[in-house]
């Protein structure tokens, strides 16, 4: 039933994520000035907000939190029809953003309860399940873009307004009541902050958050203006990934289960990043049907790369934090995931895309070296996690029997 909630939920989102810009420039009429700084103004209060949405996740129980935050995200798309200025536009985006990202920081806990020792397994699962809702969502974008009406741009808003819904229900009469796991006596308040070998796992994962945005931002950039494949070679690529991505992530996320396998699992994403970011590089000079060729190799590549990336992310992501602060933990990690996300404009449309082929083997190459530190995070964190059963599980275990 979670899956299918997702399904719905993803789908919603897909929906308004590439409309949504175009809705607010052409139908409210804000600059696209007004725009861009409502939406670093809203993400950089998202993001200082991660660690202690994710402690409330752990205090209060992850289903009941993702449930009230899909009423809240609800409420706050409904906004979206009532925008009339600047500053009723950064309220609405702030709220739905802050919401959203307590759902998403709530996700690791609610696993661990519905999928238990599967946990980071099922996680690549929900990964590929998000992107077939979001591929569904961009193409009833595409409709709403192509007709282009206030209408079509509000129906679009409804839509996505009763997939929250849809979303709540499905979880409410589908899932069982979580009740939040017993913390030790012991734990102290935002532990995570103690955990050295949690936060080295998190402050290498700030390198890794660029290639998010190297098939979404680089990418795009790279084949229009530099080299001479075609200008469908984008979109192509996109619809490549995605279905590389649902059709191998559960595949490959099957095999990396424990703490050492996300470490080897995480040097073999940078040693594919390394590889692709090469092989685009290589693409700029190139006849149309070579430089295509080499653009889609690269990008089968980086998707190679990116399901390793997510599988090990699970597995160490679920493995190294106790099952009674997994919320905390993922917030922590969301806020320097966040970082590198904020810079990867900066970084990737200035001194990669300048510096051309040499910048983007550069870029690969800061992939492949962070990635060599990982399995010794992993192996670090193996010896210094309790070898006895968390008292949470162990307690929620008891009750459970």
């Amino acid at each position: 039933m979670y899956a299918l909630a997702l399904l719905v939920n993803t789908f919603g989102t897909g929906l308004l994520m590439v409309s949504l810009p175009l809705y607010l420039i052409r139908i409210v009429e804000l600059s696209a000035a007004e725009v861009g700084v409502g939406l670093t103004i809203a993400s950089a209060i998202t993001l200082l907000v991660g660690l202690p949405l994710g402690d409330l996740a752990d205090r209060r129980g992850p289903l009941g939190m993702t449930k009230a935050m899909l009423l809240v995200q609800c409420a706050a798309t409904v906004g979206l029809l009532f925008i009339d200025s600047f500053a009723t536009f950064v309220v609405v985006v702030t709220v739905e953003m802050v919401a959203g990202r307590a759902i998403v920081t709530a996700e690791g806990a609610l696993l661990r309860r519905v999928a238990d020792d599967s946990a980071a397994g099922f996680r690549s699962l929900t990964h590929a399940i998000t992107n077939v809702g979001f591929s569904l969502g961009f193409a009833g974008s595409g409709i709403a873009l192509q007709i282009g009406t206030p209408t079509a741009f509000h129906v679009a808003i409804v839509i996505n307004v009763l997939t929250f819904v849809g979303a709540w229900v499905i979880l409410h009469r589908g899932m069982p009541r979580y009740e939040p796991l017993p913390i030790p006596h012991t734990a102290l308040r935002w532990s995570v902050m103690r955990d050295k070998p949690f936060v080295a796992y998190a402050v290498v994962g700030i390198a890794f958050s660029l290639q998010f945005s190297v098939l979404l931002l680089l990418l795009p950039i790279w084949v229009v203006d530099h080299t001479n494949a075609p200008d469908w070679t984008v979109s192509a690529s996109l619809v490549i990934n995605t279905i590389l991505v649902v059709a191998f992530q559960i595949r490959l996320g099957a095999k990396v289960q424990t703490l050492r396998q996300g470490g080897l699992a995480w040097r073999r994403a940078g040693l594919a990043f390394l590889c692709s970011c090469a092989v685009m590089g290589f693409a700029a000079g190139l006849p149309a049907w070579a430089a295509l060729l080499m653009i889609v190799v690269a990008v089968c590549v980086h998707t190679v790369g990116e399901i390793w990336h997510l599988a090990a992310g699970f597995a160490l992501g679920m493995g190294l934090p106790p099952a009674h602060a997994q919320g905390q933990y993922d917030g922590f990690a969301s806020i320097l995931g966040g970082i590198g996300v904020a810079i990867a404009p900066a970084l990737l449309l200035g001194p990669v895309l300048s510096n051309g082929r040499v910048g983007l083997i550069a870029l690969g190459a800061v992939f492949a070296l962070t990635s060599m530190v990982m399995p010794v995070v992993a192996r670090w964190g193996e010896r210094t996690r309790p070898t006895s059963p968390d008292v949470g599980e162990t307690e929620a275990a008891g009750a459970t029997a």
